[in-house]
């Protein structure tokens, strides 16, 4: 389901990888990381750190070190906790073929000692200072985080920064662990119906480009990844002009800030490398293929290529026109399967029960280029072709009739009162930071989509769905379900699989 969310990461796309933690439980944090993120301030920025809105909507420092480290700071004293974060700008899209899978590998590689720590225990000393770790992997970063009482903030700091710097792995322990990351493949891909027939989409829906390239890897890189490939990663893409740290909690910005300074202070910015082209050649005429797999029902993706905004596309406003396309691509999206008044929510499985499921995914800010894609499973007896010929039918119905003002004005009152809402959670508020800073995006994004919705038209909606939704730039990929021998088979888990 779509929530009419601008920075939502693609749903698909993390719990194919999800999140891994050391500690191999499976906390229930996904919804805060699916959540779109907004109502945050770009602050002033100047030779001290800046210090502002102290009312928890936005950042109360953004200061960049020297060496090109990016520090954001969010003050939030309703409870005496901190989260602690690290991004690095680099992720699946930035692998060359052949070595699909680095980005995610060296993740695990990260728990597995520095100089002065043993395979593993990272993660004990967090868990000791009662505190909580994940990390994650997408197509365009890499995060890890802790949380935890505001009183260890500092020592998990030190952590942190000690396996950013100084990172040492053992030839047996990646040998090991890279076995554990074949198996998250088979779980999370292999096994997996829905996992199958969405690598298929990407690897179709884009030919050239390097987000298509599987965040967890193909198996046949994966097999012949060595020690030395996930060293060389880390030695090429770990720099501090290549990282954000972002801390938010009840802490104090200034010193948050003085602390990092003086733990990162002698690591060094390098030259970084060049990933390979996200450029997409224009897809001249629609694309279709059919995944055979265990599973009890058929289903379907279908996708149009769609814009994003990138680091070069300009400011996020009312006379941006690709600004326009992406906010009303969102529109368009949550017009069609909102759960309460969702077009397709409601004729596909509230009223016909030709289906039991539906979704859409509007893509909306990357380095890449993006998606507009609908999902759907249809009802027993009602075939997959059925189903897509009434998505179809609604999208040209958009497409040549618009949609109703009363429809663009409760999307709108929908959205608003969902950003306030997700101002409560710090997790929400430091992923959105890291999320756009990676995407090459200001903060200030966040606030100013709102504004660029409050100017959307129907129009507007009309206009993308005529533009974008064109067959000839259509992906589909149909899911041919095969004997079940035993066990349902696996698929999506709403909770991402840990590390």
């Amino acid at each position: 389901m779509n929530e009419l969310v601008f920075f939502e990461m693609n749903k698909i796309e993390m719990n194919k990888v999800g999140m891994k933690a050391a500690s191999h439980r499976r906390p229930q944090i996904v919804g805060a990381f699916l959540a779109a993120l907004v109502l945050l301030c770009l602050v002033a920025t100047g030779q001290a750190p800046a210090m502002a809105n102290q009312q928890g909507l936005g950042p109360s420092l953004d200061q960049t070190l020297p060496n090109g480290l990016r520090v954001v700071v969010f003050e939030d004293r309703r409870a005496p906790t901190a989260l602690h974060m690290v991004w690095i700008k680099a992720g699946s899209m930035d692998e060359q073929i052949g070595k699909t899978g680095l980005a995610h590998v060296l993740e695990h590689m990260m728990f597995k000692g520095t100089k002065t720590l043993a395979p593993g225990e990272f993660s004990r000393r967090v868990a000791a200072l009662g505190g909580r770790e994940n990390a994650f992997t997408s197509r365009e970063f890499t995060g890890y985080f802790q949380q935890l009482h505001k009183d260890a903030l500092f020592d998990v700091m030190a952590l942190e920064a000690d396996r950013m710097q100084n990172l040492r792995f053992l030839d047996e322990e990646f040998v090991k662990e890279i076995l554990v990351v074949m198996e998250e493949r088979r779980l999370r891909t292999d096994d997996s119906p829905s996992g199958l027939a969405y690598e298929a989409l990407m690897s179709r829906a884009f030919v050239s480009s390097s987000v298509r390239h599987p965040i967890v890897g193909w198996m046949a890189d994966l097999k012949a990844l060595k020690a030395d490939d996930a060293r060389q990663w880390y030695d090429q893409w770990y720099a501090p002009n290549n990282a954000t740290v972002v801390v938010a909690g009840d802490v104090d910005a200034k010193a948050v800030f003085e602390h990092v300074s003086k733990l990162y202070k002698d690591w060094a910015a390098k030259p970084l490398p060049t990933p390979p082209s996200a450029l997409e050649p224009k897809q001249l005429g629609a694309r279709e293929a059919q995944v055979s797999a265990p599973a009890e029902n058929a289903f379907f993706f279908k996708a149009w290529k769609a814009p994003t905004l990138g680091p070069t596309d300009g400011p996020l406003s009312t006379d941006n026109p690709k600004a326009r396309d992406v906010v009303a691509l969102s529109v368009l999206a949550t017009l069609l399967d909102h759960p309460n008044f969702g077009r397709l929510q409601r004729s596909l499985i509230r009223e016909s029960r030709r289906a039991v499921s539906f979704g859409t995914q509007a893509d909306a800010v990357s380095r890449g280029p993006g998606l507009f894609m609908v999902e759907a499973t249809p009802a027993t007896g009602t075939g997959v072709r059925e189903v897509l010929r009434d998505v179809e039918a609604e999208i040209a119905k958009i497409s040549s009739q618009g949609v109703d003002q009363d429809e663009l004005d409760l999307i709108r009152l929908q959205a608003k009162a969902s950003q306030v809402y997700k101002q409560d959670s710090l997790f929400s508020k430091a992923m959105e930071a890291g999320r756009l800073l990676t995407a090459g995006r200001p903060i200030s994004d966040a606030t100013d989509w709102l504004k660029v919705l409050d100017d959307i038209r129907p129009d507007d909606v009309q206009r993308v769905a005529a533009s974008y939704l064109r067959e000839d730039q259509s992906t589909l990929i149909e899911l041919l379900p095969q004997p079940v021998a035993g066990a349902a088979p696996r698929g999506f888990s709403s909770t991402p699989l840990r590390h």
